[in-house]
């Protein structure tokens, strides 16, 4: 007897608040981007020992791990994964500005500007 095969979809490395999925939805619209997403990983550096990335980018690669949140994809490559697990990525504003936060659980100690981490 056959049974039917069951596809799993993985759970997200990471997530996306509200706001920071305004902001990523503004910006996409603003720049105009129509293929790829947005891609975030973790570099080796900082004063912390490892930093976080953020960019658009419009390939998306073998060993990559692609998550759709409300129409927008997240692009995460394999070693930073590791690193990510768990993570909300955030966007606060104030009369300064706006910035994108990482709200990391993996993180052991991070540095006062909240861009780079060791885990």
């Amino acid at each position: 007897m056959d049974t039917p095969e069951t596809t799993t979809t993985p759970e997200p490395v990471v997530t996306l608040s509200e706001s920071a999925l305004k902001e990523v939805k503004r910006l996409i619209n603003v720049q105009g981007i129509e293929s790829g997403g947005l891609r975030l990983g973790v570099k080796g550096g900082g004063c912390s020992g490892l930093s976080y990335t953020i960019n658009f980018d419009e390939k998306i690669g073998q060993y990559d791990q692609v998550f759709e949140f409300d129409g927008v994809r997240v692009i995460i490559d394999a070693k930073s994964a590791i690193y990510l697990q768990g993570t909300q990525l955030d966007y606060q504003k104030d009369l300064m500005g706006g910035n994108f936060k990482f709200v990391n659980p993996n993180a052991n100690k991070t540095c006062g500007c909240g861009e780079s981490f060791s885990a």
